[in-house]
């Protein structure tokens, strides 16, 4: 159950857009369209390999933040999006400090991040209002994160996150809502499919 690193472009002109994945663009092709009508069981899969392969988990740990949405309060699909985004490395991505989500999680791995003044190295690591992300005060870790916000296409950043880019410093300012999530996906038909297998 190790984490997916195969062709990228396969998945994308599968799946469609997943910006977490990679930040190059595949060429359009007009003849994409399948005839073949898909079961329910295709859509509720496809949604949920969206998912899986747009924030980087293995099925084993998108398996685990379902039953967690589950015993938590609200509507299941909405707790998991929200425990989603709130990971370490999804915040970093969507901050701009990384152009992608495994690149965000290399720079944790690497303990060039700090969260609220303390080295970080675990990507999944759940993010809270208030917490503060900042990079490292040495050199190196500042010109990474630097190349990459001036790299980073401007995107509107979410009402969630505030950046600081001359400070190399990112704040939460709540936990996130539904309609600013990075990825289009029916969350519901995602606890669907794993309602079906437990």
């Amino acid at each position: 159950m190790s984490r997916y690193r195969g062709p990228r472009f396969k998945k994308i002109r599968r799946l469609g857009s997943l910006p977490g994945l990679t930040s190059k663009k595949p060429t359009e092709r007009t003849n994409q369209s399948r005839s073949s009508k898909k079961s329910q069981y295709c859509i509720r899969l496809e949604e949920k390999q969206k998912l899986r392969f747009h924030y980087g988990l293995t099925e084993r740990q998108l398996l685990k933040y379902v039953r967690i949405a589950g015993k938590a309060k609200g509507a299941t699909g909405q707790v998991l999006l929200q425990l989603l985004e709130m990971r370490l490395d999804n915040i970093l991505f969507r901050l701009g400090m990384a152009t992608t989500i495994p690149q965000a999680r290399q720079l944790i791995n690497h303990k060039h991040v700090l969260v609220n003044g303390r080295i970080v190295d675990i990507p999944s690591y759940r993010c809270k209002p208030q917490d503060i992300i900042t990079s490292k005060d040495e050199q190196k870790s500042r010109t990474l994160i630097q190349n990459y916000l001036e790299s980073a296409p401007r995107e509107k950043l979410p009402n969630h996150l505030t950046l600081h880019p001359f400070q190399y410093k990112g704040l939460i300012n709540q936990i996130i809502d539904n309609k600013c999530v990075g990825v289009k996906i029916n969350e519901l038909l995602v606890v669907e499919y794993y309602s079906r297998q437990t």
